[in-house]
């Protein structure tokens, strides 16, 4: 027996979702200066697939999804997706997921909020405005594939004299980097991204004096074929790198997105063993998302 009208209806409205949607900008202290990420609230009931496509038709390098914890020390769930696939870790939505999540009164169980996303659970800090996020563990160090690192300075213009070094800082996204003689050198870089397409590369370089209260530039080139304005993931697994092999203070300041009109600023400092990457978030939209 077919359903009548208002069956119809009431089965279609029982699948629309409409569930409340922020968008806020990560990693500057000027709105519309970093990187937006999209967070979606109350997302238990999403599949995955229903995640996936919202992320790709938000087109953003990132878009989140809010859930409750599945362990018992976390105070929320994350799932962080790019427009082509679901990642285990980012820095930029961790920090505004975090954000988002307290905006919603969210109350931490400890003094520290606890995340917890497939790398495992993420410590976070609240300092005023300032949200700050425990490096995680890197997961793979070390010299990259010679074979690797010459398609990366091929596809990015780099001659040998321009790198001073260059590593492994994947703490889950797959982070390669390379450390350059100046910003200059940075902010000169036009990447061929079909000549580095499904790498993940980040370069940076001393700023030496260029900038007010800057100690390093950073550009970050995706694999999916674009430049990530700010990009906390990659700045946690530099300073993993650059402060553990003394070629950064224990404390400074990363800009990242001056090639693209934004003004990222990352803030690392050293405690003890930790290490701490943070910056301001804002929101800048607010509503429902139907789905």
């Amino acid at each position: 027996m077919l359903p009548n009208a208002q069956t119809r209806d009431t089965i279609l409205i029982a699948k629309i979702k409409m569930l409340k949607f922020q968008q806020v900008d990560v990693f500057s202290s000027q709105r519309m200066g970093g990187n937006p990420l999209a967070v979606v609230m109350d997302a238990d009931d999403l599949d995955t697939a229903t995640m996936a496509k919202l992320a790709n038709w938000t087109n953003l390098s990132e878009t989140t999804f809010l859930l409750k914890p599945t362990v018992p020390d976390a105070d929320y769930r994350v799932r962080i997706f790019t427009p082509q696939q679901e990642l285990p870790f980012a820095g930029h939505p961790t920090l505004g997921s975090c954000h988002v999540w307290l905006s919603l009164g969210g109350k931490p169980g400890r003094a520290e909020v606890i995340q917890q996303c497939d790398v495992g659970l993420i410590r976070i800090r609240r300092d005023g405005d300032t949200l700050s996020f425990l490096a995680p563990d890197l997961i793979k160090t070390g010299p990259i594939d010679n074979e690797i690192l010459k398609r990366i300075m091929d596809g990015l213009k780099l001659s040998p004299e321009m790198v001073v070094a260059a590593s492994w800082v994947d703490n889950g996204p797959g982070w390669m980097a390379l450390l350059l003689r100046s910003r200059d050198d940075v902010l000169n870089v036009r990447p061929d991204f079909r000549a580095i397409s499904g790498l993940r590369v980040g370069v940076v370089a001393p700023c030496s004096g260029d900038i007010e209260n800057v100690d390093f530039e950073v550009r970050a080139f995706t694999a999916a074929g674009f430049e990530d304005p700010v990009t906390g993931s990659l700045n946690a697994g530099l300073a993993k790198w650059l402060i553990s092999s003394n070629k950064a203070p224990s404390s400074y300041i990363a800009a990242q997105g001056t090639a693209l009109g934004r003004s990222g600023r990352i803030h690392v400092r050293r405690e003890a063993d930790d290490i701490w990457v943070g910056g301001n978030v804002a929101t800048c939209i607010e509503g429902v998302v139907t789905l």
